[in-house]
């Protein structure tokens, strides 16, 4: 048995290497998830997201490198990883004539509990994932949403400390999809350590603490959205209303910022404003503080200011500033 200690992370990659003839699926991936936390794993089709997560769940096994889950490799120690880890794969296998509680019943036996355990652990399970009112129905007859969370379950029977999500919310309704992410978050609160992969970027920033964006099998950036922003000195755009006059104040920050002598000028500007109506756009880099400075600025030369908003940047946009739509 070969324990690594990496104090707090749940989950490790260690210089990951996967080869497929020439095709490189993964090619030297780093990234570690805290215990507790939800990390959202996006790229593009063939990114090498799926590939990366069957390594973490032993079905799969690294070119070079290395991966542990709760301290323990996944290439010296696989089935103490499997005993630690509950995997949700895109697609998976049901028996259509057994109903849902003789399905996680079977998963159950199979991780080896026993008795009262795996009465109370099924109990827990289908209460959790909102299933017990259907557990003697079969499975052939459960929605698309249903036998997602039936899939879940089957993750969680044996109360496992990491979970990997590899496309959970793919074909959900809109309101399955909201029920799957609270979920999901409640699970983290309770300390689980989750890994997620979805192309819905919206629903990853709701609930990931820090996200990894992969393409061509390489890792591009991680961290949570405001993180990567300034690590690609990505800023924000800073809308400002005035009334009537809008063009005047282009005009007047266009010169206070090429005066020689700056310090009049409002700081932190990026770009020329871009006049729309009574609308100006620019680039921001500042705080709001800075911002407020800005409005002062305006107002004391005349200007009515009615509106400030700033936009930052999205986790779709940053996907996109990231990615360059390169597939392998």
């Amino acid at each position: 048995m070969n324990v690594h200690t990496s104090g707090s992370d749940c989950i490790e990659l260690r210089r990951v290497y996967r080869y497929f003839g020439k095709t490189k699926a993964v090619h030297d991936i780093s990234f570690s998830v805290a215990r507790g936390h939800v990390f959202g794993y996006i790229g593009p089709n063939g990114a090498g997201k799926t590939t990366s997560m069957r390594i973490l769940a032993t079905l799969d096994l690294p070119s070079y490198g290395d991966a542990f889950v709760d301290g323990f490799s996944v290439i010296n120690d696989p089935e103490l990883v499997r005993r630690r880890l509950g995997f949700m794969p895109d697609s998976f296998g049901t028996y259509r004539d057994v109903n849902c509680e003789e399905y996680l019943d079977f998963f159950a036996r199979a991780y080896g509990l026993i008795g009262r355990e795996r009465t109370r652990r099924l109990r827990w399970v289908l209460e959790f994932t909102g299933t017990i009112g259907m557990k003697d129905k079969p499975i052939r007859g459960l929605s698309k949403g249903m036998k997602q969370r039936l899939c879940l379950g089957r993750a969680l029977v044996h109360d496992p400390a990491v979970m990997i999500l590899d496309e959970p919310a793919a074909g959900l309704d809109p309101r399955a999809r909201i029920q799957l992410r609270k979920m999901i978050r409640e699970l983290a609160d309770r300390g689980k350590t989750i890994l997620i992969s979805s192309h819905i970027l919206t629903e990853l920033a709701e609930m990931c603490d820090a996200v990894g964006i992969i393409e061509q099998g390489q890792l591009l950036a991680t961290g949570s959205v405001d993180e990567i922003q300034q690590q690609r000195n990505q800023t924000r755009e800073l809308t400002v209303r005035i009334l009537d006059r809008a063009a005047d104040a282009a005009a007047q920050l266009v010169a206070a910022q090429q005066e020689s002598d700056t310090g009049a000028a409002p700081s932190h500007l990026l770009g020329e404003p871009i006049v729309d109506g009574e609308l100006l756009r620019f680039g921001f880099a500042g705080d709001v503080r800075d911002q407020s400075e800005l409005v002062v600025w305006l107002v004391e030369r005349g200007f009515a200011v009615a509106e400030v908003a700033s936009h930052r940047k999205s986790l779709e946009d940053v996907f996109l500033q990231v990615t360059e739509g390169l597939v392998q």
